[in-house]
């Protein structure tokens, strides 16, 4: 496995006698989409601020893309794209005279802004829109053109602080497939989301509470930790549950009736519950895993029972 691209070790960040981020020791993999979930006031934005550079802690250390940001909080913002919660986007200028003011800042030349912005003004739909004035476009439309402008300079890692927030539905899918698209590139990409669903996009999902870190591991594990595993509905008309059952085995034991049909709940999908399941020949099966708010709310409660 290859070195983290960001790393923060006893992360820590206090405003007076109120500590905000708490010991926080975190490692995000070069290409990974890592999410940083939490409730409102946990530290989620506080901590991205230290990570860019833009605060100072209280304690710990912090690096990314092998630059101490402590020690060189300036020469970071050369390695990273920042979209936050309130899109910086310059009103009274248009949507192409804000990309070109931001292209002068990243030192893009003419050539490397049009066939970047080319690419990006595609993928996110905002062709019709780089007339227009930030003030005078849709919230979604917005939100799209930041998340553009966050990636217009290619960085090798992207922070996102609640990107999807307040967009509609087709903004969120555009969102994800162009995350996505640049981590397949190589782009590491860290974002915070209330959309507990989203965390599914992403390679690992760390949950933070009151400033300290209470679940860090991939989804599949923590489905498996912080949850019942996946529920299994079978369409069984009476006169076949004895069938079904059988093609089951150990299964069977924990089966349920539900509107007529048999549920059986498993902690993980291994290769000999898809073959029993691959049997039942002419069936209706139906696989739903535990939704991340179950996960969520479960993680919390352990927390909260320690």
């Amino acid at each position: 496995m290859s070195a983290p691209i960001i790393r923060t070790s006893g992360l820590t960040k206090r405003f007076g006698d109120f500590t905000a981020v708490d010991d926080l020791s975190i490692a995000v993999q070069p290409g990974s989409i890592f999410a940083f979930l939490g409730g409102n006031g946990s530290g989620k934005s506080t901590t991205i601020r230290m990570l860019i550079g833009l605060l100072e802690p209280t304690g710990g250390q912090i690096e990314v893309d092998g630059v101490d940001v402590i020690r060189r909080p300036r020469r970071v913002r050369d390695h990273i794209g920042y979209m936050g919660q309130k899109v910086s986007l310059y009103q009274g200028l248009s949507l192409r005279e804000n990309v070109e003011f931001y292209a002068g800042l990243f030192g893009l030349d003419d050539e490397a802004l049009e066939k970047r912005w080319g690419m990006l003004r595609e993928r996110f739909q905002l062709r019709d829109a780089e007339s227009e004035r930030p003030e005078n476009l849709p919230a979604g439309i917005r939100q799209r053109a930041g998340l553009a402008l966050s990636m217009l300079h290619d960085p090798r890692v992207l922070f996102l602080d609640e990107p999807t927030a307040g967009v509609d539905v087709h903004s969120r899918g555009l969102f994800w497939e162009a995350i996505q698209d640049e981590a397949a590139r190589g782009i590491t990409v860290f974002v915070t989301t209330h959309f507990l669903e989203e965390a599914d996009y992403c390679d690992r999902v760390s949950f933070i509470d009151a400033g300290r870190l209470v679940a860090d591991a991939t989804p599949e594990e923590l489905r498996r930790r912080f949850s019942d595993g996946y529920r299994i509905t079978i369409a069984a008309p009476p006169a076949d549950r004895p069938r079904l059952l059988g093609a089951l085995g150990d299964l069977a034991a924990g089966a349920t009736e539900h509107d007529g049909s048999l549920v059986v709940t498993v902690p993980a999908l291994g290769p000999d519950i898809l073959d029993r399941l691959g049997t039942l020949d002419g069936t209706a099966v139906q696989i739903t895993e535990a939704p991340m708010t179950e996960v969520f709310r479960r993680v919390l409660k352990g927390v909260q029972a320690a």
